[in-house]
């Protein structure tokens, strides 16, 4: 089974999907994880503001953060680091964990709607 670790900056919460100004690339990154965990990956998130203590103990992690804060988040795959920086997209971790990158679908199914009958959206 191979691993995915995330090393957050310090959010407010331990995804960053919180609170009235959300970046929709944590709400994207939140579902990737998801996906990344229901295809068999062991996903472990890190959040710098309430677990130190993983930082602290990872050293090329710290390595990573003496170079600039801006290098967090850090991704490493099994113990190694394939991303630092930004957010892969489920495509990109979809290929660094040699996965096939199913989107989650966005289209009704055939006969369906995208909305329910009283949302009044149609």
């Amino acid at each position: 089974m191979k691993t995915l670790d995330v090393y957050d900056p310090a959010m407010c919460c331990p995804t960053g999907v919180c609170g009235p100004d959300v970046d929709p690339a944590l709400v994207a990154f939140a579902a990737d994880l998801k996906w990344a965990a229901e295809q068999g990956v062991a996903v472990q998130r890190y959040n710098l503001g309430t677990e130190p203590q993983a930082f602290a103990a990872n050293p090329a992690v710290l390595k990573e953060m003496e170079a600039g804060m801006d290098r967090l988040p850090v991704i490493a795959i099994d113990g190694q680091i394939v991303s630092t920086g930004l957010y892969p997209t489920r495509a990109q971790l979809a290929a660094k964990l040699g996965l096939s990158a199913a989107l989650p679908k966005t289209a009704p199914q055939a006969g369906g709607s995208c909305c329910s009958p009283k949302s009044g959206c149609c």
